[in-house]
């Protein structure tokens, strides 16, 4: 009965701290989040911590208990190291969540010239476990010298089986460096003409979804060896080549100017059109066979912009050049029929 009364008080100063300590956290939790003004489910570092936030006020209430309980030097000494095991391994969790929450932060935010992938996210979670486990087993008094020794042999031969992998998962890292593409960008590949919105740079494939809204996969160094057209690089902004053709008698100075005319009303009336730079026509490419072939530029706001655009600005081109009685002509051709020489009358 003695040494279950000895208990006593320090399993109650167990549950007194732990009870304080959650309530600590709670009140921390919900400050942090009136100031950043996200709620607990939104905000990924309060997402990232949450678990091992628990762990730490159960690490404190069990130290407290034992500092209060009289007990063997031995289970004292085992209890001080599970301790130490569960502070490293919250420690450990606490910061591969957070780094990752700032990845993922700084790409919502754009801070960084990339996005968010889940290669970006993966790598800085895993490197941070991986140190946090040979602290750990170091700190279990575990010889880590000849663990990597061994390590690197294996991973030699895990490296000859995996050449494919690997290879993606490197190339992958060189998307990343080199940043050809970023979340968000519209892209087309010449792997398969492959074109839509990157979704993904993973550690093995890049995902693509289509205008379609399908998601083609791709593996990454597919994508690394590909010609790749970025839509979003050097910004989003792109030229619309818009050509028209009218009967070879208008005058074109007039056709230039209507054209010119319908482009600048429409800025502001149809989404995605800029006016800056102004739009302009040109006699580009010139004479046709049977007409006159002027191009319309103008800017749109993105590259899947231009679908709209095109589709309004020629309707307002067809209406105007029939208010103003200017046709624009079919194909014709004439041909000439000669007997013995002499055309025929």
């Amino acid at each position: 009965m003695a040494p279950m009364w000895q208990l006593f008080w320090p399993a109650i100063a167990f549950l007194l701290v732990l009870l304080a300590a959650l309530a600590f956290r709670a009140a921390l939790f919900a400050g942090f989040a009136r100031w950043s003004g996200r709620s607990t489910r939104d905000s990924h570092f309060l997402h990232a911590v949450r678990l091992p936030s628990v762990l730490w006020c159960i690490v404190l209430a069990l130290f407290v208990a034992i500092e209060l309980a009289d007990l063997p030097r031995r289970i004292t000494s085992q209890l001080q190291t599970v301790l130490e095991v569960a502070i490293i391994l919250s420690v450990t969790i606490t910061l591969a969540g957070v780094l990752a929450s700032l990845v993922t932060a700084a790409g919502e935010r754009r801070a960084l010239a990339v996005g968010v992938t889940g290669l970006a996210q993966t790598s800085v979670r895993l490197s941070v476990l991986i140190i946090g486990g040979l602290v750990l087993l170091s700190s279990l008094g575990i010889a880590i010298t000849p663990l990597l020794t061994a390590l690197g042999v294996g991973g030699l031969a895990l490296a000859l089986a995996l050449q494919d992998t690997l290879s993606n998962l490197f190339a992958g890292m060189h998307l990343l460096a080199d940043r050809p593409i970023r979340v968000g960008d519209y892209v087309k590949l010449s792997v398969e003409s492959v074109e839509g919105y990157v979704v993904d740079v993973g550690w093995r494939s890049t995902r693509v979804r289509t205008l379609q809204n399908n998601v083609v996969i791709v593996p990454n160094s597919k994508v690394s060896q590909s010609v790749i057209i970025n839509y979003e690089l050097p910004d989003s902004r792109m030229a619309l080549l818009i050509r028209v053709g009218v009967d070879a008698t208008a005058d074109p100075d007039r056709v230039e100017s209507l054209l010119v005319e319908e482009a600048k009303a429409a800025v502001g009336a149809v989404p995605g059109l800029l006016g800056d730079p102004a739009p302009s026509a040109r006699l580009i490419p010139g004479f046709g066979e049977y007409s006159l072939d002027f191009t319309l530029v103008c800017h749109v706001e993105r590259f899947v912009d231009q679908f709209d655009v095109q589709h309004h600005l020629r309707k307002r081109i067809l209406h105007r050049l029939r208010a103003e009685h200017i046709a624009m002509p079919f194909p014709t051709r004439t041909v000439e029929l000669r007997r013995d020489g002499v055309p025929e009358r």
